[in-house]
């Protein structure tokens, strides 16, 4: 179980990591200070740093959790297929992050462009990650199903 343990308690870092780096990245580009800028950057990639564990944890734990009395297959290949696209995206957000640290180092003319991108890529992949999240949270939390069917 130490897998799906440890699968469970990084899948949290990411998701707050992008969400806390949304708001920071906002407030930068609203007071337009660059070392604000980068801190929310940084969040973004620290959270796609994190991403790699996750999705070897993730397809470690499939093999313990597959296994376990009363466990929804369906469930288990609902939220791998979107863990699959949410890793693809977050990795795609790193780079990006990467490239604008580059950008706004460099003053580079395209850099307030880049970032705007990066905000609305960073929007989209926190609800690919809250809807994973959601979706792993269904393959062992009936409270989860219930309430959405009521």
């Amino acid at each position: 179980m130490y897998a799906t343990h440890l699968h469970l308690m990084l899948t949290h870092f990411p998701i707050v990591g992008i969400l806390i780096g949304i708001g920071i990245l906002i407030y930068g580009m609203s007071i337009k200070n660059d070392s604000v800028k980068k801190v929310a950057l940084t969040l973004f990639i620290i959270s796609g740093i994190f991403t790699i564990p996750i999705y070897f944890t993730g397809e470690w734990s499939k093999l313990i959790v597959e296994k376990l009395p009363g466990i929804s297959d369906d469930f288990i290949k609902s939220h791998e297929a979107i863990a699959i696209k949410t890793t693809f995206l977050t990795s795609i957000l790193l780079l990006l992050s990467i490239i604008n640290l580059v950008a706004i180092k460099k003053q580079l003319v395209f850099a307030k462009q880049l970032l705007v991108v990066t905000l609305l890529f960073s929007i989209v992949t926190f609800a690919f990650f809250a809807k994973a999240a959601n979706f792993g949270g269904e393959i062992r939390h009936s409270e989860i199903i219930e309430h959405q069917i009521n």
